[in-house]
Order: structure tokens, then C-alpha cells, then sequence
């Protein structure tokens, strides 16, 4: 039986609800992905162009430092990364999490919590920028109205 992990980044806590309710329905371990230094409300202010949010997604090559890694990746056989959605994108905080662990060729699934942007094209990007190195899986964006059974289901089919 394949070991399954959830882990998540949330700046405002919506992506930890998501993330927990998702871990408790599929019976899996449980991750934090922590920046170093967490953001503020004014840092997730996306009407600033000069908040911390802003400045870092737009700089694709830059990589927030996250407070401590996974301890034991090899532990596992599945990923469920999930993120919010940031400029129709994945927090380059994701992108810092998949180059600092080492999670080839494992499943990697990625869900997201969003008011209306789909998964679809953060899964564009992500597949672009990593290629083969992971064997993705299709994800999913939750809108919080989601059943444990919904939950369950999802991770089965993975």
C-alpha cells in the first residue's frame, strides 16, 4: 500500500482548512510547507504592486525560503501539494518546496483553494517548468463545499 502525503502552503489559513479536511478524509500524513518568514496582510496585498506577493510572483525565479524541509520524502509514493491560487499561478513558494525536496519520480498531485481560478493552468506551469520529473497526476480545486467522500474519492483515483 503506497503512503500518501498532504502538503500545503496557506498565507491566510484558507489552504490549511482545505488541507486538513483533505488529509482527515483520505487518511494521510500531513505537511506544512512554512515560509521563513510569513507573510502579513499588506505582503498579500495584490492591489500593491509593490507588496511582497506582488514582488515575488512577478519574478518567476524567485524562491521564498521555507522554514524547514521534509524531513523523510522517501517515506512517500504520493504528493498532494495544494496551494491558493496567486496570479492564475502556483506561490513560487511551491516551486522552492519541489526543487528543495527530492520527489522524482514520485505521484504528485496538486490541488488548490481559489474563489474562481481553476487548477488547470497552475498545473500548466508547474508541468512546464519540472517536465518528467515527477509523475503528475490530475488535480483538483477546492471551493470548501467539497464532502469527505468527494475527498476520499479524489485521492483514490490518484
Amino acid at each position: 500500500m503506497s503512503k500518501i502525503l498532504t502538503a500545503y502552503f496557506s498565507a491566510s489559513g484558507v489552504t490549511k482548512t482545505a488541507a486538513i479536511k483533505l488529509a482527515n478524509a483520505a487518511g494521510t500524513d500531513i505537511f506544512e510547507i512554512e515560509p521563513m518568514e510569513h507573510y502579513t496582510a499588506d505582503d498579500l496585498d495584490w492591489t500593491n504592486k509593490k507588496s511582497r506577493s506582488s514582488l515575488e510572483m512577478n519574478n518567476p525565479s524567485f524562491r521564498p525560503a521555507i522554514a524547514y524541509g521534509l524531513a523523510k520524502p522517501e517515506d512517500y509514493d504520493t504528493l498532494l501539494i495544494g496551494f491558493p491560487v496567486w496570479w492564475y499561478s502556483a506561490p513560487t513558494i511551491i516551486n522552492t518546496f519541489l526543487e528543495n525536496t527530492d520527489l522524482a519520480g514520485k505521484k504528485i498531485a496538486l490541488f488548490c483553494t481559489s474563489g474562481g481560478t481553476g487548477i488547470e493552468g497552475c498545473e500548466m506551469k508547474l508541468k512546464k517548468t519540472y517536465g518528467n520529473k515527477f509523475n503528475w497526476k490530475k488535480g483538483k480545486r477546492f471551493t470548501g463545499r467539497e464532502s469527505t467522500a468527494e475527498l476520499a474519492e479524489w485521492v483514490k483515483s490518484l
